[in-house]
């Protein structure tokens, strides 16, 4: 058995996958709306809009390796 996720573009194929149901093709099963992927899409579009730019990205490392080194020196 292979699991496949469609995005349904015509509506007609929605009435074809039905039909395919109904002769025991395949089955159709309907999943629960994941709130955690709604969060993933809603941060992807912020971050979309917002891009952090070269010179941030590494202040940002340079903090993290700074951290890192202090660490290693105790």
């Amino acid at each position: 058995m292979t699991t496949v996720e469609i995005d349904i573009l015509n509506p007609k194929v929605g009435k074809l996958l039905q039909h395919l149901a109904e002769l025991k093709l395949m089955s159709i099963r309907t999943v629960p709306n994941d709130g955690f992927l709604k969060l993933v899409n809603k941060f992807r579009a912020k971050a979309k809009n917002n891009q952090p730019s070269m010179d941030e990205i590494a202040k940002e490392v340079e903090i993290v390796r700074a951290k890192r080194y202090a660490k290693s020196k105790k």
